[in-house]
């Protein structure tokens, strides 16, 4: 494939990636974007390929990313990173970080653990199927594997919300799930601080869920201060919000995978 922007502004930006590959951040999320989505995210794995062509990019740009709401740990794990030089992992949305086979994690803030004791009980009589994936630093509730995922989603919704307000949380919704975790933490921030620490001139962000809106909306800041950014779709039909926003759309990890293959055989 070739890659070919449907904006001005993403095609501004490959182009500055082509001129300045050592100062790219190019930056990725994990589930949906470099992983399938599964029914039990216990069970997610890299899509075939996508970690070996992040490797042979990183060996070109300035860093490659993954920016993640799980834990780091478990993106190198599901990912199979141990060892792979030149990639990063923002896990828990910037709260962790994975890099050179370390792995630096603070404590949980406290409305976390409350959270965690109490939602169990509050959702004894939700549809069967439902699941809670304790991420550490968030908890999140998946309604993928009900019967009808929309109307558990739906009736869960209000629920959640009000445990997030009496914890201090906040809620991130996204596909068939509903996320508990601590104000503040988002992709968005976790893109912006990493591509300050790098001095990056030029950024690549690519996400398929609305938890990537937020790093959307910060390579949509960069751009307007001066740093080239392109906005990167891995297209679904539960998820359209990131379609209409982004420079270039491909069909899923395996489109994100010959994404990755054509930019290090055509911009290097």
């Amino acid at each position: 494939m070739n890659v070919e922007s449907r904006t001005a502004e993403g095609a501004e930006a490959l182009s500055a990636i082509k001129a300045r590959p050592g100062k790219t951040l190019a930056a990725f999320d994990f589930d949906g974007t470099l992983a399938p989505i599964v029914d039990d995210p216990a069970s997610a794995r890299a899509q075939d390929g996508a970690i070996a062509a992040l490797a042979e990019l990183a060996r070109h740009v300035g860093k490659v990313a993954i920016i993640t709401g799980r834990p780091a740990a478990t993106a190198v794990e599901k990912g199979g990173l141990s060892g792979v030089e030149g990639i990063v992992v923002l896990g828990q949305y910037g709260r962790e970080r994975w890099e050179d086979d370390v792995l630096r994690s603070p404590e949980p803030p406290p409305g976390v653990e409350e959270a965690r004791r109490k939602l169990p009980r509050l959702i004894e009589t939700a549809p069967e199927g439902v699941a809670i994936e304790d991420k550490g630093h968030a908890l999140a509730v998946h309604t993928r594997r009900a019967a009808e995922p929309e109307v558990a989603l739906e009736r869960l919704r209000s629920i959640v919300a009000a445990l997030a307000e009496r914890t201090g949380l906040v809620v991130e919704p996204g596909r068939f799930v509903l996320e508990l975790r601590p104000p503040g933490m988002d992709k968005g921030a976790a893109l912006r601080a990493l591509a300050a620490e790098l001095g990056s001139a030029a950024v690549l962000y690519a996400g398929d869920d609305l938890g990537d809106l937020a790093a959307y909306d910060a390579v949509e800041a960069l751009r307007e201060e001066g740093v080239p950014g392109i906005k990167v779709c891995s297209g679904s039909d539960e998820v359209t919000a990131l379609a209409d926003r982004a420079d270039i759309v491909v069909d899923g990890p395996p489109g994100v995978v010959r994404l990755l293959d054509s930019l290090t055989n055509e911009l290097f």
